[in-house]
């Protein structure tokens, strides 16, 4: 089987997977065949050179492009890899520090604290510090301390860079009392599993010895995506020098968490001799498609250099479409994309829209619903972020960590057990006072002489109820666990209280026990070898499986409908027919680009990876006006559209866009601003103008089709009064700004 698939690699891709020893840079293009090429390598070296899959060290972005190499590399070798360390770098690393906690004074049982997580406990310290968290905002200092330490800064060091911005000084005020806080808790939060390897390593220069004699291969995917930490970690860890780093730096998008596309020009220095290898044969999109994604990132600087080419030929053009707003947009798109598939051209799975921010699923979604087409959205809100699984999460969290506070305060109150804020607050001061947990303090609220009986007796029947439920999680499977909880709790009878929604709930809960199950079948599978063993109780490894899992590993909707997604989110996928939606300026590329080092240029790389995304059909649209902020707002073709070769393009505009079609440029790009002579209206230059006139023929989404009769104020006061030919709605005086009219067609035949 490997010679087979050595048959089947282009030259390029065969030089990496046979390059043994030394550094590897490989520039992979998009859509050309990277992961083949990752798992070819890993298999490479267990079959053909004897390399222990124990030895080798492998990190991807996501949980499931993890599972999915895993599962190549064991179709090649025809067995399990077993022993094989492949993962994410927050996987791999939680996986070290279950191994090294208790150097850094945690114990093995540690807590993964989720944003909401940590969010909560900041909230909490700075309450306990008199800092107003309504001028504060918690989250917003949540995400100050988080950049802080992608930046590798200590409190003293973000303390020492407020000077006059009160949020930063009171940021830093909070990042001093969140370590200890997190390690009184026995927990770290996302940026701690980045950054506790490095202390452990920097501390116990002897464990560092012992992971770099054990990893004699490190393979990095997503190069261009590592951040200061990450690359720290893949330094230390290789400096053997078998480092393979496979990375697109056209594709790094994800600056704005801490990514530094610089890695991929410094490896070369930090890893002297290094052979690069690029990749840049295509076997994804037709040319057409590739060169408009080649024009467009050719604007930017500074760039490793490569030109993606493909063997495919012909294709359909792809087709620009200009629309009057982002409802006009949305219900073209649906309107194409569903008579695409009743023609037979693809099925609604082979679709994907695609847009820059998630406030534009609203529209796509809303059009889907009205039309009937089938959709799915990926990455909405995560399963294990919604309210009745992190009740029952934050149970399974105590019982696994008894010094979890925040868990502690969550699961305390579901039932609410009759205990108040007051009960609370005097439980936490004797917590305080007595140097122990909330759990420990619950067990002996007896001693407490300021609660009321019923409250002493409260906690302690909560503390013996997760002190049986530990015993059990020491034999007992996750989703055993999860049953016997649920009917301790009467969760069910909770829920059901709660009506419909509650019913709904429920469903969740259920899909929880069942996600629970489905996970220990594929661990018991999976069972590592014993060295593996000290990495906790199954209870432990499905806790962190759960805090480890992105938006991108949740999907809302018909498995079988068309996809939508952010762009961020779109990263690594791909389909037959694509539609990125949205490309305006102001919008996409965002209007703070423009103010931000490199900004612009990382908007570009994502545009390129929208653009990357497609197979066979591109469609890219934009709005002449857009709802944003609660008001229309003019709207100007994207400066991405204007860099595309005319004879790329096909153009086409909506039935409602109100502005006359224009000429394609030269076959060098589109007509820039200058050359193309822009019929200007009123409307382009002030929004205080009405949009609608008196007699005109409008579409409401409630009321239906009705006639203008009257207009009074202007910008965002203006109202119509609207005549509706149902005679049951009759007269209706409406905010334009809020009213989501439409202009009705009728009989148009543009």
């Amino acid at each position: 089987m490997i010679e087979q698939l050595h048959q089947n690699l282009n030259a390029p891709q065969r030089e990496a997977v046979e390059h043994l020893q030394g550094p590897l840079l490989v520039v992979a293009g998009a859509g050309s065949g990277k992961t083949r090429v990752l798992t070819a390598r890993i298999a490479h070296l267990i079959a053909s050179h004897g390399v222990a899959p124990n030895r080798i060290f492998a990190v991807t972005f996501t949980n499931k492009a993890a599972q999915e190499m895993k599962r190549r590399v064991g179709r090649l070798l025809g067995q399990d890899p077993a022993g094989l360390w492949i993962g994410t770098f927050h996987a791999l690393s939680a996986r070290l520090l279950r191994r090294e906690a208790p150097l850094l004074g945690f114990t093995r049982q540690f807590t993964i604290y989720d944003e909401d997580d940590r969010v909560s406990l900041i909230r909490r310290l700075m309450k306990e510090r008199g800092l107003d968290t309504k001028s504060f905002s918690p989250r917003a200092v949540q995400s100050i301390i988080s950049g802080a330490k992608n930046r590798k800064l200590k409190p003293a060091a973000l303390e020492e860079s407020a000077g006059f911005d009160r949020l930063v000084a009171v940021s830093a005020q909070v990042y001093h009392a969140l370590g200890p806080a997190l390690k009184a808790a026995n927990a770290m939060d996302f940026d701690d599993l980045l950054l506790h390897p490095l202390e452990v390593f920097r501390e116990h220069p002897d464990r560092l010895a012992t992971y770099q004699e054990r990893f004699q291969f490190i393979l990095v995917d997503e190069f261009q995506d590592t951040n200061g930490a990450q690359y720290d970690l893949v330094r230390l860890l290789g400096q053997h020098g078998n480092v393979c780093a496979v990375g697109d730096d056209d594709q790094s998008i994800y600056g704005w968490r801490g990514a530094q596309v610089q890695n991929m020009i410094d490896f070369q220095s930090d890893f002297p001799y290094t052979t690069v290898i690029r990749l840049e044969e295509n076997y994804r999109s037709t040319q057409l498609i590739l060169d408009a994604a080649n024009h467009v990132i050719a604007d930017n600087v500074g760039r490793l250099g490569k030109t993606l080419f493909t063997r495919r030929s012909g294709g359909e053009a792809v087709t620009v479409v200009a629309t009057a707003d982002e409802r006009d947009e949305a219900e073209w798109l649906v309107n194409e994309l569903s008579e695409r598939a009743l023609e037979g051209d693809w099925a609604y799975d082979e679709m994907a829209i695609l847009y820059r921010t998630n406030a534009q699923s609203r529209a796509f979604e809303e059009a889907f619903r009205r039309a009937g087409v089938p959709y799915k959205l990926v990455g909405a809100v995560s399963f294990y972020e919604r309210r009745e699984v992190r009740d029952l999460l934050a149970y399974l969290r105590l019982v696994a960590n008894p010094a979890d506070d925040e868990a502690f305060y969550r699961a305390i109150a579901v039932p609410r057990r009759g205990l108040g804020p007051s009960s609370l607050t005097a439980l936490g001061q004797h917590a305080t006072q007595w140097n122990k947990s909330l759990l420990e303090t619950a067990a002996i609220a007896d001693r407490i002489t300021t609660l009321r009986p019923i409250a002493r007796r409260a906690f302690q029947d909560f503390a013996e109820l997760i002190e049986r439920l530990a015993e059990d999680a020491g034999t007992l499977p996750p989703a055993a666990i999860l049953d016997l909880l649920i009917a301790a709790i009467d969760y069910e009878g909770i829920l059901e209280a709660e009506g419909v929604e509650g019913v709904d709930r429920w469903e969740n809960v259920r899909e929880l026990v069942a996600s629970a199950a489905a996970w220990s079948e594929i661990i018991e599978e999976s069972s590592g070898a014993e060295e593996d063993a000290v990495e906790g109780t199954p209870l432990e490894r499905f806790l962190a499986d759960a805090a480890l899992l992105s938006a991108q590993d949740t999907v809302v909707g018909d498995q079988a409908g068309l996809t939508l997604m952010t762009l961020h989110t779109a990263k690594g996928l791909e389909w037959p027919l694509v539609a990125l939606a949205g490309l305006e300026d102001g919008l996409f590329p965002l209007a703070r680009a423009e103010d931000q080092l490199g900004g612009m240029e990382e908007e570009r790389r994502l545009c390129y990876v929208g653009l990357t995304r497609a197979k066979d059909k591109l469609y890219l649209t934009w709005a002449k006006t857009r709802r944003r902020g609660g008001e229309f707002r003019p709207g100007r073709m994207s400066r991405f559209l204007r860099a595309l070769p005319a004879d790329l393009m096909e153009e086409r505009r909506t039935s409602s866009f109100w502005e006359p079609t224009r000429a394609f440029g030269s076959s060098r790009g589109w007509a820039r601003e200058g050359a193309w002579q822009r019929s200007t209206t009123v409307e382009d230059e002030s929004q205080d103008a009405p949009r609608f006139l008196r007699g005109e023929r409008v579409h409401h989404r409630q009321f239906g089709s009705g006639t203008i009769q009257g207009l009074q104020g202007s910008g965002k006061a203006l109202r119509v009064s609207v005549a509706f030919d149902d005679e049951s709605v009759g007269v209706k005086q409406l905010l334009v700004a809020y009213a989501g009219l439409e202009r009705s067609w009728e009989g148009d035949g543009a």
